[in-house]
């Protein structure tokens, strides 16, 4: 093994896990044995060649003006991710951090350097592995639109048509009926089907306001708060303009969805007694903020509100706005949204 006589503790350099190098004239002047094995050869065959012999040729260009540059002292020390052409031809990724420093007389570059292949190529599968999560979140999420979309009429025209009908049917037949007791049974299944018919408006809104696509979002939010306070008992305040004009229907519903979540999130968790949302546009944004006086939760332990918070997240994404949300137990929760607008 090539010693190294002008590098102070040796041995601690020649057995070190991390790759230490000399370079001095664009060619290796030291490489300890790890450095020389993270592209496959030994010290003694690595001491002596150029540089660029063990990088891939599309990358030595960059690799000499990073060295040149050190040697000029603009700047005089460099980290960074560099490419190594291992011996067998496949390319290894090394993080490095070379200074500027005497050897011999003269200035070179001594540095060390470490194999981060593996961690880089985990990195970039885990971040595909994200994008795909994000890919299948937005579309089970238009899914799921389209199927309340479609559930929704299918209940409202059809369901709600065949009670219309039947309600008309036992209008003619409580008109008919000769005895009392026929016309309490009538009058009785009369007012269960009002109350059927009812219930199924009732169904076919919850799973897509109508008065988002005929009115506004605004009017959409105010009757969500309005049925909200009634089953909770929540006292809810909303202060919002109308109409919201500059608001896509895919971004309105968006809102409106993210709005449910979080009012589902208070239900469930704060045991709040006040909720306030605030409406308005900010500049190209379409800002909404929802504070609750509930008993809040550690933002660093989000696990039982994490469901709903990534549901949040992602529609937020989606459709290329943010989210924040600010909270600590015993305080409350403020959620913030903006939404790009047309």
């Amino acid at each position: 093994m090539t010693s190294a006589p002008d590098i102070p503790y040796a041995f601690l350099v020649e057995q070190s896990i991390a790759g230490m190098y000399v370079i001095q004239d664009d060619h290796f002047q030291y490489a300890n044995a790890t450095w020389a094995a993270l592209v496959g050869y030994t010290p003694e065959e690595m001491v002596g060649e150029p540089v660029t012999k063990f990088v891939p040729p599309p990358f030595a260009d960059e690799v000499l003006d990073r060295l040149h540059k050190r040697l000029s002292g603009n700047p005089p020390t460099m980290r960074y991710v560099t490419q190594g052409l291992h011996r067998d031809g496949h390319v290894v990724l090394i993080e490095v951090h070379g200074t500027r420093l005497p050897y011999r007389g003269r200035p070179a570059i001594v540095g060390v350097g470490i194999d981060i292949s593996e961690r880089i190529h985990n990195e970039q599968a885990l971040q595909r592995s994200n994008e795909q999560l994000q890919e299948l979140a937005s579309h089970t999420s238009r899914l799921l639109e389209d199927q309340r979309l479609r559930l929704s009429r299918e209940v409202h025209d059809v369901l709600g048509g065949m009670l219309t009908s039947m309600k008309m049917d036992v209008t003619r037949v409580l008109r008919r009926a000769d005895t009392p007791e026929l016309k309490e049974i009538t009058q009785g299944l009369l007012e269960l089907t009002q109350e059927t018919i009812a219930a199924v408006r009732r169904i076919a809104e919850e799973l897509r306001p109508g008065v988002l696509d005929h009115l506004d979002l605004s009017v959409a939010v105010a009757q969500a708060l309005a049925a909200f306070e009634t089953r909770h008992g929540v006292r809810c305040t909303l202060d919002a303009p109308q109409p919201l004009l500059r608001l896509s229907p895919k971004s309105a519903t968006a809102v409106y969805r993210i709005v449910q979540e979080a009012l589902t999130n208070v239900a469930r968790h704060a045991d709040a007694s006040t909720v306030t949302i605030r409406i308005a546009e900010d500049g190209e944004a379409l800002k909404v903020d929802m504070v609750d006086d509930g008993c809040g939760f550690d933002l660093r332990n989000t696990r039982p509100h994490a469901l709903g918070l990534l549901t949040m997240r992602e529609r937020t994404r989606e459709f290329g706005g943010t989210l924040d949300v600010a909270s600590t137990p015993g305080c409350g929760t403020h959620l913030s949204l903006a939404v790009p607008l047309l």
